[in-house]
């Protein structure tokens, strides 16, 4: 499912406006951003926890050349599933 499925998904499930239903997802998407970017994490209960996790620079190796490689600090989004999801998917 993309964004574009899950807005339609919306407004056929509660009866709004294409409109109103993008405004939501797009409202929703933005904020869970925004809190990321500030550092905390976003639960959604039953269904999992996001979080950013910083990882440090390294020396790396380019696989096709051999040279070496510095590769740059970076902050990754992680996705932790909750337990409702993962027995859901497992039943």
């Amino acid at each position: 499912m993309n964004k574009s499925e899950l807005i339609k998904a919306l407004a056929e499930e509660s009866n709004i406006p294409v409109e109103d239903a993008t405004t939501v997802v797009n409202t929703f998407f933005d904020t869970m951003k925004q809190s990321l970017v500030a550092g905390d994490r976003v639960e959604v209960r039953g269904f999992g926890t996001f979080k950013v996790k910083d990882y440090e620079g390294y020396q790396g190796r380019n696989p096709k050349t051999g040279e070496s490689v510095r590769v740059e600090a970076k902050r990754l989004p992680v996705f932790r599933p909750g337990r409702a999801l993962r027995d859901y998917l497992n039943t």
